[in-house]
């Protein structure tokens, strides 16, 4: 299929109820999990209405250890006590390893029993293999595990990451068990191609787009697993339900998040989880130095740029005394 062949405004879906997923960013505090902040998240982000990811790329899942994934999964099923939540089934494996069956059973398994929807990750081993082979891998995974997500990411987010072909995402819709894929490609294009599909062949299959720099594809019929929404589930939530009314301000307070998202998700990429631990601080909701320690850092020049969008956004934040100040105004 062309870019040309694409028509965009054929694929409109006004005042659709959109389903929404914030990959929950993963706060520290000196170098260490901060758990009572990833508790608090947790809860605003289901309280806004917003279905938590845990063990993301926003919550740094490739730096943690094993130990350290299985307690985040643990603690969100806790916290969260049986309101639903997906989470990532990741293998730890490196470069040249080969695809472990075995060991990604095991991962989604462990999502699985802790009540969460399993994302399947990349990884090195899933990318080693061909598009029909791993398409066939998702197919196995599907004989012990009712429902899961499937997960195409980017090489710009992780050196792992890959994008499949048509041929082969049309594959992922034959899998029953596969309920729906993020797409991170963050190519329009490339969406749309899907939904089209989608739309032909399976229309209860999810899209949830991963593209943060353009959020607005949930106007096409495409959901969303963003890392962008952790900045701010309230804000999301609202867009989304100003989308389902009809109501204009949809564009506008969309237009504000996009700004957030052009500037968070600039290059180099990965460093977006640095720009949320910024903004999440500016909000009062993680200490000063929130981010993973080994992950890609921005300058601290950032903050007074996040300010501005924050007062754009109308939310709370934070002035450099560190004192809670409300910045909520009117729209």
């Amino acid at each position: 299929m062309s870019d040309e062949a694409i028509d965009p405004i054929a694929l409109l879906r006004p005042r659709r109820r959109i389903h929404g997923m914030a990959a929950v960013f993963l706060p520290f505090a000196d170098g260490a999990v901060d758990w009572d902040a990833f508790d608090a998240h947790l809860t605003r982000t289901a309280e806004a209405g917003l279905v938590p990811a845990v063990n993301m790329d926003t919550g740094f899942v490739d730096l943690l250890d094993a130990p350290t994934r299985a307690a985040v999964l643990a603690r969100a099923a806790g916290v969260l006590a049986g309101a639903p939540f997906v989470a990532g089934a990741f293998v730890g494996d490196g470069p040249g390893d080969a695809y472990d069956p075995g060991a990604v059973a095991a991962a989604v398994g462990a999502v699985a029993e802790a009540g969460a929807t399993p994302v399947v990750f990349p990884s090195h081993g899933l990318r080693s293999l061909d598009e029909a082979a791993a398409v066939a891998a998702h197919a196995a995974l599907g004989e012990d595990c009712s429902s899961f997500i499937a997960f195409e990411l980017g090489e710009v987010f992780v050196p792992f990451g890959r994008i499949y072909s048509l041929d082969a995402w049309h594959g992922l819709l034959d899998i029953p068990a596969c309920i729906g894929a993020k797409h991170s490609s963050l190519s329009r294009a490339q969406e749309w191609r899907r939904l089209r599909l989608r739309d032909e062949v399976r229309p209860d299959f999810a899209v949830f787009t991963g593209n943060d720099l353009a959020i607005d594809m949930v106007m096409y019929g495409s959901d969303y697993l963003l890392g962008l929404a952790t900045f701010a589930p309230d804000c999301f939530a609202e867009r989304d339900r100003l989308w389902a009314a009809g109501d204009a301000g949809f564009a506008e307070l969309n237009d504000d998040l996009q700004f957030l998202g052009a500037f968070a998700f600039r290059s180099p990429v990965p460093a977006y989880k640095h720009s949320a631990a910024q903004f999440l601080h500016l909000r009062g909701w993680v200490g000063p130095d929130a981010a993973h320690p080994a992950a890609t850092r921005r300058p601290e020049s950032d903050v007074a740029v996040l300010a501005t969008i924050a007062q754009r956004l109308g939310v709370p934040g934070r002035d450099r005394s560190g004192q809670g100040r409300d910045r909520r105004e009117h729209r």
